[in-house]
């Protein structure tokens, strides 16, 4: 087991970047797939967000390029990390900037919702690394605006989401403009059928590095589950939302228009409510992020496919709103909190429809979510 950065064996420019992040020992997922990455190896890399899989490929990612410079060429980037969401992108994008600061290597956002000139500005100047989300990418690429034919690493972050999200033919898609010589990392949290087939069709002899199985709750979450007819959840929302423990809270519901009902209904209860989901216009998104983070914002209510981008380290609360009709999505959904060894606390409504979701979801965590019974009683889920 490694246990310093440096026993990694990474460039001097990029653990300058390492220290003054304040980072001293890397993460499971970054001690398994690090090695592998920069020996040249395929990965296929199995862990949740929150896991510090970004660094997993981001470091060993940068210390090649820096190790083996290439000329910038207009439209070509070397690297190309394809991203479900906006706001991952963003972040992907971000920790590029920070673990590169050292160093000569230029990087470019793409993703929709946002005007495309300066992406394409920055594309036309020249960059080593190109973070897109599909949808933007297949249209710059029908454009013209963007060459894959020198990709030599692709990063497929967050398979499972991409294929949630319906994004698996643009996937298909994008791989075919990639030449077939290149190193290829996946991400996925989960290993659904599709998943496992699109693997083996891209990847070559990989190195599978996984941590944290995806069915196995975070042991530090206080988790409970509240019997409630559909009628009554936002009333005992509100209810829950008295308790002045419950600092910050990220709220689950299953649809967009869920979401937008539970912040009405919030905001007219003189509770401070935003949401995130995928009909919101990308500033939009941005807003309430940043309302959640800087805490001006309380609550926020959010989808399972925009949650992939809220990494907030001082999440409280997680409440279900609405139970998942997926098991694993559960255990994504309370992993929002208990960050950074810190406890948190995952509190799950569940009317009558919901209960096979809750027996679906105690079969895979392998037990029962504790039944709290009296609602006048909330303190003790609280505590």
């Amino acid at each position: 087991m490694k246990n310093t950065f440096a026993e990694l064996q990474l460039l001097e420019p990029i653990l300058r970047a390492i220290r003054e992040q304040g980072y001293v020992t890397p993460t499971p997922i970054q001690v398994r797939a690090i090695p592998p990455v920069l020996a040249g190896r395929d990965l296929l890399g199995i862990a949740q967000t929150g896991t510090g899989k970004t660094a997993a490929f981001a470091l060993p990612i940068l210390d090649y390029l820096i190790g083996d410079p290439r000329p910038r060429r207009p439209r070509k980037p070397a690297v190309l990390v394809l991203t479900p969401t906006r706001e991952l992108a963003s972040q992907i994008g971000n920790s590029f900037a920070v673990y590169g600061r050292h160093a000569d290597v230029r990087h470019a956002v793409v993703f929709g919702g946002v005007g495309q000139r300066p992406q394409t500005q920055a594309l036309r100047r020249g960059v080593d690394i190109l973070v897109a989300t599909p949808g933007r990418l297949i249209d710059l690429l029908e454009q013209g605006h963007v060459d894959l034919s020198a990709i030599e690493v692709f990063v497929l972050d967050e398979a499972d989401r991409m294929l949630d999200m319906g994004f698996i033919h643009a996937v298909r898609k994008v791989i075919a403009e990639l030449p077939r010589d290149r190193q290829t990392l996946l991400f996925s949290a989960t290993m659904p059928g599709n998943i496992v087939q699109l693997s083996r069709s891209i990847l070559r002899d990989p190195v599978r590095a996984e941590v944290t199985p995806s069915a196995t709750p975070v042991d530090l979450i206080a988790q409970s589950v509240l019997l409630v007819e559909k009628k009554n959840k936002q009333a005992l929302l509100t209810a829950l939302l008295r308790d002045p423990c419950i600092e910050r809270v990220l709220v689950f519901t299953r649809t967009k228009h869920g979401a937008n009902r539970v912040v009405r209904y919030l905001q007219k209860n003189a509770e401070s409510a935003d949401a995130i989901h995928g009909s919101k216009s990308q500033s939009a998104r941005e807003r309430a992020l940043e309302g959640f983070r800087s805490g001006r914002v309380r609550v926020l209510v959010a989808t399972d496919i925009a949650a992939r981008g809220i990494d907030v380290p001082d999440i409280t609360h997680v409440i279900n709103f609405d139970l998942p009709n997926v098991p694993e999505s559960y255990v994504h959904r309370i992993g929002r909190t208990a960050r950074a060894g810190r406890p948190g606390t995952a509190i799950s409504f569940c009317d009558l429809g919901e209960r096979e979701y809750l027996h679906a979801i105690e079969k895979s965590i392998r037990q029962k979510v504790p039944v709290v019974k009296d609602h006048t009683r909330l303190a003790s889920v609280l505590a």
